[in-house]
């Protein structure tokens, strides 16, 4: 495995292993649960441009960071209005953030029907003026797309140029187009075409559940770094596992979690969220679906935390 820092703009990442943003997942927490293990780069959850620039309380909270969190600060940013984007780049509540990542890849129906994530692949002009009005906020800005929108019309390395010539200092390649959401191999190919047509650094993203997943991400792209997303979700000491750091008492982390969620969140978030978060930590483990069950019966965070006391990770 080539672990080595990314230049990205200014900035460097001291490692290629980046946690992607996950919607509803990568709070502060999290991300510094992530950075601890490993992850040499770390993303909020998206972030409305509009939310922000309209004093949207949700989308405040969502740009919490931990005062104790090391590392590049980066907030993921959805829109599709560049002169919206710019004032979200350059408000008050970025201030602390070194790096915008862009979203154009985002699936939903929400986002893309709205015309924005990955519904600004179609208009590669508009996502060219987007880039260049958050350059203007004097910070690094990354793109996050997809290779297409559907089987047999694949952009990425087209896309990837409209990115680099707007002045991206990085992209990420998730390797699935967008009617197939997050299901169906990942095309190594793409990626690697997207990877061959610009000069700046190029992050593949895809199926990255193991160790040797991200050998593969990185071998058959020949990517300058790999991210992951849901192999996190199930794993977050895959970035221990991946970059060769050791591996922490599990259980020791996950009660760790529960506490400083609470302690940032408060009681009933951190109940919620945890509930979620140990069932995907359950994976393979015996009887996991009792246990599960067990899990979303608590509705306290010491009820949460009796449960798994008396579990073996």
């Amino acid at each position: 495995m080539n672990i080595h820092p990314v230049k990205i703009g200014t900035l460097q990442a001291p490692n290629n292993i980046f946690l992607a943003p996950l919607a509803g997942y990568t709070n502060a927490v999290f991300r510094k649960i992530c950075r601890d293990l490993g992850a040499g780069l770390t993303f909020t959850e998206m972030v409305s441009a509009k939310g922000l620039c309209y004093d949207n309380e949700k989308t405040k909270d969502l740009l919490f960071t931990a005062p104790e969190y090391e590392g590049i600060k980066a907030c993921q940013l959805f829109g599709n209005d560049p002169a919206i984007l710019l004032r979200a780049a350059q408000s008050e509540e970025l201030a602390p953030f070194e790096l915008i990542d862009i979203n154009m890849g985002c699936p939903m129906p929400k986002i893309y029907n709205n015309g924005e994530g990955s519904a600004l692949m179609a208009k590669p002009f508009l996502a060219a003026k987007i880039i260049e009005a958050c350059k203007k906020s004097g910070k690094a800005v990354s793109v996050k797309f997809r290779i297409g929108l559907e089987k047999g019309k694949i952009l990425a390395a087209e896309f990837a140029k409209v990115c680099e010539g707007a002045g991206a200092d990085m992209i990420t390649v998730h390797g699935r187009t967008r009617d197939k959401i997050y299901a169906g191999e990942v095309d190594f190919d793409a990626i690697a075409e997207a990877k061959m047509a610009v000069r700046i650094p190029v992050i593949a993203n895809g199926g990255v559940f193991s160790k040797s997943d991200a050998e593969t991400l990185l071998n058959k792209t020949g990517a300058d770094g790999a991210a992951v997303a849901r192999g996190a979700m199930y794993a977050p000491w895959i970035f221990a596992e991946i970059c060769g750091n050791p591996m922490p008492d599990k259980k020791r982390l996950i009660l760790n979690q529960i506490d400083d969620t609470k302690k940032y969140f408060g009681e009933r978030f951190a109940c919620v969220f945890m509930r979620k978060m140990c069932a995907f930590y359950l994976k393979g483990q015996p009887n996991c679906a009792a246990i599960r069950e067990r899990l979303f019966k608590c509705a306290t965070v010491e009820a949460l935390k009796g449960i798994v006391e008396n579990l073996t990770f």
